[in-house]
């Protein structure tokens, strides 16, 4: 995104101020007025910005970015936990000292997990190790900072492999697995209605893929 801001930037002149957050928040504090500042493009979960389409809060049409897995980390330098089958995934989750993601009150990340817990018939054992955060950059940062080799963290692909201090293990088994389709839209009432189409037809083309790639996104 920040790449795409700095191209945009340079190719047109405008200036581009951005927010970032869990998708529920960011849908809220947009409907709530964004504290005043205006909105001229939005990105968050396809089904989010397909409820804003049909409230008159965003127009169509929805852009696609591609989906996100979630993925599991540890700090770097640290050994890496084998979670590639449901039991190994247990066992890791059941020996860690903290297990940090996405708060699920309003992370899509953060249900993932969640689900996932319960799933695994562990949720009540580890309920007092967990440790939310409003989003998974956040828990991401916390667990590189943390000095807890025995810590996990748990989180969207495209959350954990932006941040130097830890390490990407592996994606969730696919039983686990509930990957999010990310999506943009501008916003009705924009006064910039043609410069959001032109900075979201750059986020969602082929020359943004492989970042979007690098990111963490599927195609």
């Amino acid at each position: 995104m920040q790449q795409v801001i700095a191209d945009f930037k340079r190719d047109t002149g405008n200036d581009v101020r951005a927010a970032f957050g869990a998708v529920g928040a960011m849908k809220a504090r947009a409907l709530a007025g964004n504290e005043g500042l205006p909105v001229d493009a939005i990105v968050l979960t396809d089904a989010m910005i397909d409820e804003l389409i049909v409230s008159g809060y965003a127009e169509p049409p929805r852009c696609n970015l591609g989906k996100v897995g979630t993925g599991v980390a540890v700090r770097a330098g640290v050994a890496k936990p084998d979670v590639s089958n449901a039991a190994s995934l247990r066992t890791e989750l059941l020996a860690a000292s903290v297990i940090t993601f996405p708060d699920p009150a309003i992370a899509t990340a953060g249900k993932i997990v969640m689900a996932c817990l319960d799933k695994l018939g562990i949720a009540s054992k580890v309920q007092p190790r967990l440790k939310f955060f409003p989003n998974g950059n956040a828990a991401m940062n916390w667990l590189a900072a943390s000095g807890d080799a025995r810590a996990i963290g748990i989180t969207q692909n495209s959350e954990i492999l932006p941040i130097a201090g830890v390490s990407y293990i592996a994606p969730l088994p696919d039983e686990f697995q509930m990957k999010a389709t990310y999506s943009a839209a501008g916003v009705a009432n924009s006064r910039h209605t043609a410069e959001a189409r032109d900075f979201i037809s750059r986020l969602t083309s082929p020359a943004a893929r492989p970042m979007l790639a690098a990111a963490g996104y599927e195609f």
